[in-house]
């Protein structure tokens, strides 16, 4: 019986990927895949900020990396939504609801707003400034979204 309650997802269970993954209330492979890309983004949006940062302090204006990294996690975030709203209508249910608000809602609004801002700037130059700031945000409220979908207080 106790097989039967873990083939939820694509049918099948996975064995936990990491220490961190075993702790997730599913095991399903739908449910694992969305726990690890929880954990890129997060990562993800803090190396951005990270280098938003070093690039203030350092008075030097990063990269083209850095836009392919912020355009990467736009739709790595895209793909996350996804993920959870196939886990939600496979009936996995978070704990709580702002695990839905911290993990899409707010980074989206945040998102709209740092475009917005972007592009209404004198200076293009300082663009980037505003997807640092973005960054750090959105670093805060993924983390959020992912603790809550771990089922932490």
């Amino acid at each position: 019986m106790k097989a039967i309650r873990s083939l939820v997802g694509f049918g099948f269970a996975m064995p936990p990927l990491h220490p961190v993954l075993g702790s997730l209330p599913c095991r399903s492979a739908a449910c694992l895949v969305h726990a690890s890309i929880g954990f890129v983004i997060v990562g993800g949006w803090f190396v951005l900020w990270g280098w938003g940062l070093v690039a203030a302090v350092s008075h030097r204006e990063p990269n083209r990396v850095f836009w392919g990294i912020l355009a990467g996690l736009q739709v790595l975030l895209g793909i996350q939504i996804v993920a959870g709203l196939t886990l939600l209508a496979l009936g996995d249910r978070a704990d709580t609801f702002l695990h839905y608000l911290y993990g899409s809602a707010f980074p989206l609004i945040v998102l709209v707003i740092a475009h917005v801002l972007g592009r209404g700037l004198e200076n293009e130059e300082d663009t980037w400034k505003v997807f640092a700031i973005a960054a750090f945000f959105i670093f805060g409220l993924t983390l959020r979204a992912l603790t809550t979908g771990l089922g932490m207080p």
